[in-house]
């Protein structure tokens, strides 16, 4: 199916790129989340109308992430989770942990933009986690996983 990219999409494409992706794609993800419209001529003129009010748009969401992230940068986050002996915990710290601790210490974040790779943190320690405020915009946080008995 060919679309118009209303957004960047990583791996994908920026703004206005006309690109071809799988139907469920673009019907289930980009679609319905506004990421997209599918290429028609209506929707193709329709989006040169809009073109320059649509890169306004995306210039001032890329600069409000980017104050989020100098905000963001090099913060050291606690969480306290019961422990074993031996370090590891009982249960784990998700993204949703970090996410809710964040928005505690007044930081706005949602759970989807915390990228953990090797999933879950099960260990007492200090690891580094990547927040995803934007599409070009990578804020680096460490998180200290305290143990308590």
């Amino acid at each position: 199916m060919q679309i118009i990219l209303m957004e960047k999409v990583v791996n994908l494409g920026t703004l206005g790129d006309v690109v071809k992706v799988r139907d469920g794609y673009a019907r289930n993800f980009l679609i319905p989340q506004g990421k997209a419209k599918r290429a028609t001529a209506a929707n193709l003129k329709h989006f040169e109308e809009k073109r320059a009010e649509l890169e306004k748009a995306h210039a001032a969401a890329l600069t409000a992430a980017q104050a989020r992230a100098e905000k963001l940068a090099g913060f050291m986050l606690q969480i306290s989770q019961k422990a074993g002996m031996d370090g590891r915990l009982f249960g784990s710290v998700t993204n949703g942990d970090i996410a809710d601790a964040l928005n505690a210490q007044g930081f706005e974040v949602v759970k989807a933009e915390v990228r953990m790779p090797t999933g879950p943190l099960k260990a007492i320690g200090d690891f580094p986690i990547t927040i995803a405020l934007h599409a070009d915009v990578l804020a680096e946080i460490t998180v200290s996983v305290l143990g308590e008995h």
